[in-house]
């Protein structure tokens, strides 16, 4: 398991897992964007937690989703879960 979740393997899991609407630049500025914002409604962030939790083991509860409303805050979220699985 890896002990670090970066913006890129967010930025392609989205890329994978919801798509991407072609107003949307993943390269520029997101890290404090809503996803809304971005055009990722909830059941794609849902759709992401999903993938997350099949690619590295992580579990992240449906009631996270709020926890996480902008990619910076995910990766956030996604990492301490890195942390909780290791204590």
């Amino acid at each position: 398991m890896t002990d670090r979740f970066t913006f890129e393997e967010l930025k392609e899991i989205l890329r994978a897992s919801a798509g991407v609407d072609d107003e949307v630049d993943l390269n520029g500025d997101i890290a404090d964007v809503e996803f809304g914002d971005l055009g990722y409604d909830s059941l794609a962030v849902l759709e992401f937690t999903r993938q997350v939790e099949r690619r590295y083991g992580v579990t992240i509860p449906d009631s996270a989703i709020a926890e996480m409303p902008t990619p910076a805050k995910a990766v956030e979220f996604v990492n301490a879960q890195f942390v909780e699985a290791r204590i």
